[in-house]
């Protein structure tokens, strides 16, 4: 069992403000406090985007404390957004759908985003820089193709963009977006270093793959890399997605891109303490919604 199996994805299936749940709200003045921000999704039974929520609705714990939520809005700023692409043999019979689905999704993200394209097939490979310009992104599309003989190197492409991540300024936090199948992996990583390089990043990492059958789990590439696409999905607030078909991408894609653009900026407050928390929970005070927010606190960064 994976190191990060505490992290789980609140769902909020009954009120949070139930006395089974309660505890004590740690008091925090202006002058000993901190405001911090949380970016998250919260998402009705449906899976659509609800936009109606307002502070009253959240609740902030940092170390099971719960925190004065002091404002929530629409999460305003433009996001990053790191799409790495499998191109090894294993994604050959998805290639155009995935080309389609990527395509759809930059056109509903357009204004809304700074993309990245890479690959990892054979090796990962940075197509196009962080963007907004349509032409640069639909030449990187054009330069996708399964790559004979080849096999994943995702492990190696999330610890390539979450550096990457570090060392770029960013109000608010980025997203890794992984489309894969699920062929070899030749990574030489374990998850448990990868995770740590997403951490440090406070990227949100969504999986997104394509499967007709499950390989052995036994094989120490592929066992590794099921535990970074589902344990760093729930550790950062991201989704898992496992796809029977290819022709489902689209839909997918469309989804994450809603959700994405219907965040909401929750911002609370954080006792100047010299020891920072290292694990908050996020919910809402109303039921049978879920709510999409990573559990990695943004350490020592100010709210801008």
């Amino acid at each position: 069992m994976s190191v990060w199996k505490s992290f789980v994805l609140i769902t909020a299936v009954a009120g949070v403000g139930s006395a089974s749940m309660a505890v004590a709200q740690e008091p925090a003045t202006a002058r000993s406090a901190k405001e911090q921000a949380i970016y998250a999704s919260v998402l009705n039974k449906q899976g659509e985007p609800v936009t109606t929520l307002n502070a009253s609705d959240f609740v902030v714990r940092e170390g099971g404390v719960e925190r004065e939520v002091t404002g929530v809005s629409g999460a305003s700023e433009p996001i990053r957004i790191a799409v790495l692409a499998d191109t090894s043999r294993s994604m050959e019979p998805y290639i155009n759908d995935m080309r389609h689905a990527l395509r759809s999704f930059f056109k509903e993200m357009q204004g809304n985003a700074d993309i990245a394209l890479f690959e990892f097939g054979d090796r990962s490979t940075r197509l196009v820089d962080y963007t907004r310009d349509p032409a640069q992104l639909e030449a990187g599309i054009g330069r996708l193709f399964a790559r004979p003989a080849s096999g994943s190197y995702v492990l190696d492409a999330i610890v390539d963009a979450s550096r990457d991540f570090r060392k770029r300024e960013s109000a608010r936090p980025p997203v890794i977006l992984v489309i894969t199948a699920q062929g070899p992996e030749f990574s030489q990583r374990y998850h448990q270093n990868v995770l740590k390089d997403l951490r440090e990043s406070h990227a949100t990492l969504h999986s997104i793959v394509v499967t007709r059958r499950r390989l052995p789990i036994f094989r120490d590439g592929i066992r590794e890399r099921e535990l970074t696409l589902t344990d760093g999905a729930t550790m950062t607030g991201g989704r898992r997605e496992d796809l029977l078909t290819s022709m489902s991408l689209g839909d997918t894609l469309s989804s994450l891109a809603r959700e994405l653009k219907d965040q909401y900026r929750v911002t609370y407050l954080r006792p100047d303490v010299q020891i920072p928390p290292d694990r908050v929970d996020l919910g809402v005070r109303q039921t049978r919604l879920t709510v999409r927010a990573s559990h990695v606190p943004l350490t020592n960064r100010k709210v801008r």
